[in-house]
């Protein structure tokens, strides 16, 4: 029978209705062409006894009901007792008793489509004078089934075995990928295998393979496990033969210090494996070896000018086959330093919209590159790296500095950074709108500034020849001017300032009627 709708959420319908269901991505399995068939007896169309049946039928059992006895669903469970229990399983019947909430006298049996947890399931289910829907159901709140019925579970299978990727190669690692599955696992565990026999304690997803396997093939087991399934294995195919090792470079080898005439490099020997090997060091200048350069340090003289330097280390062990491994070139060896001697400066006032310009400082030599990056509070502004640049919001109370990257072809290169200017002002809008009535005028003022909030501060309201100073505050305010005879009046308004908004002002006119 149809379950009613429970008051608790704890029974909730995900979609209804095939052509609904179908278009919200949940299916019927096809039952929508195939419910007039009567499987297991049970009674065709919308019924819930008969999509549980065909679903059982489509799993693989026959069509025929595998009890004696009414076909009703609250007897189901009863007469299957010997395969029911509180567990659910993707695939099983989950089976309502008679008027177990939220189901009536007849029961209710439904298809288990997803286990989230023990829980909570999802099922899919048709309903005897109603219509199909699959459904959310929690313990919380009641609505959960008396049992269910194992009759065909779905099984957990494999439909691409699991691979080993990496060398098989003493000294590397092998990892295992856990192949594909007929559903997502919530979890795998590993076991590896070396000519067939499980290697003790290999139970992570990578094995490293040390001296002893030399010679042996290697394959790994993957149990799958996932919520509402059954446990499956597999096995992947076995590796070529390993083969031995050879010695692997973990880290390269460093150099340190400042490529610059006079200054000292230092190398680092890197790490290795396996460990324990025997380091020796030759250093090269454009690829070339500097004669008796085979100590840790190196002096730069000026035959390095305008060379890269790199070191290379030799690499032995006994039972490896040596190796070398060199560290990263260095930049061309310089053979001075681009110096500031008179500072940059930004020119202008620091308001919003008005125009900074950056006012070079002397360097030497003087025909270095320069570029520039303009800082609001020490941090780059976008897009922001010309000579001149101009205050947006964004920059209102802030303070302004630009940073200048000095570089000159042979040299090493300078940074200098410019004073920052005092905090950026915006400049206000003055907003009115005046009211004449006889004998006075009503005035309000709307004051707004790019990049600034709660406005305060003073202004001034000039009627005709009557004036009023009041103050503002989040830059409203509504003035009153009296004594005002008949006629067009001149109407002026002035901001005087105040923090980091500047002055401004507004002029228009009012009709005071007689």
């Amino acid at each position: 029978m149809a379950p009613p709708a429970p008051a608790q959420a704890s029974y909730i319908a995900l979609c209804s209705g095939y052509t609904g269901c179908r278009g919200a991505g949940y299916s019927n399995a096809g039952y929508s062409s195939s419910s007039s068939h009567m499987y297991w007896r049970m009674y065709g169309g919308h019924n819930c006894t008969n999509y549980a049946a065909y679903r059982m039928v489509k799993a693989g059992m026959p069509d025929s009901r595998p009890w004696s006895g009414g076909g009703n669903a609250e007897n189901w469970g009863h007469a299957m007792a010997f395969i029911t229990d509180t567990t659910p399983k993707v695939g099983a019947v989950a089976w309502w008793d008679a008027n177990v909430y939220p189901v009536g006298s007849s029961g209710h049996v439904a298809y288990v489509e997803k286990v989230v947890s023990s829980s909570e399931i999802w099922i899919s289910d048709d309903n005897w004078g109603g219509d199909f829907h699959w459904h959310k159901v929690t313990k919380t709140g009641g609505g959960w089934p008396s049992g269910f019925i194992h009759f065909h579970d779905v099984a957990l299978t494999n439909k691409k075995l699991p691979t080993v990727s990496g060398t098989p190669q003493v000294g590397q690692t092998l990892t295992a990928a856990p192949g594909t599955w007929s559903s997502t696992p919530d979890s795998y565990t590993y076991q590896w295998f070396a000519d067939g026999q499980a290697i003790k304690d290999a139970t992570a997803s990578t094995l490293d393979l040390g001296p002893g396997r030399v010679g042996q093939q290697i394959s790994v087991q993957v149990a799958a496990s996932a919520q509402g399934y059954a446990s499956a294995i597999a096995t992947s195919a076995a590796t070529t033969d390993v083969a031995p090792g050879e010695i692997t470079t973990v880290a390269q080898p460093q150099v340190s210090g400042e490529a610059l005439v006079g200054s000292a490099l230092t190398a680092t020997r890197g790490s290795y494996d396996p460990g324990s090997t025997t380091k020796t060091v030759q250093w090269l200048s454009n690829g070339q070896p500097i004669a008796g350069a085979t100590a840790w340090t190196l002096r730069l003289t000026p035959d390095q000018a305008g060379t890269v330097v790199r070191a290379v280390v030799s690499v032995s062990r006994a039972g490896y086959e040596p190796t070398t491994a060199s560290s990263a070139p260095t930049p061309s060896v310089l053979g001075g330093t681009v110096k500031v001697t008179s500072p940059f400066t930004v020119g202008g006032v620091p308001r919003l919209g008005q125009p900074l310009e950056v006012v070079p400082g002397v360097v030497d030599p003087s025909d270095a590159t320069a570029s520039y990056q303009w800082l609001r509070d020490g941090a780059p502004i976008p897009g922001a790296t010309g000579t001149t640049y101009s205050p947006v919001a964004a920059d209102v109370g802030a303070h302004l500095s630009v940073r200048t990257d000095l570089s000159r072809q042979g040299y090493k290169p300078a940074t200098a950074t410019t004073d920052a200017t005092t905090a950026v002002h915006t400049v206000p809008q003055v907003a009115v709108t005046a009211v004449g009535k006889p004998g006075r005028a009503q005035v309000s003022v709307t004051i707004t500034a790019p990049g600034a909030t709660g406005i305060r501060g003073t202004i001034t309201v000039r009627v005709g020849t009557q004036t009023r100073e009041v103050r503002v505050h989040d830059g409203l305010r509504t003035v009153t001017v009296l004594n005002l005879r008949p006629g067009t009046k001149a109407v002026v308004v002035k901001y005087l300032g105040k923090d980091l908004v500047d002055a401004g002002s507004y002029r228009g006119t009012v009709d005071i009627p007689r």
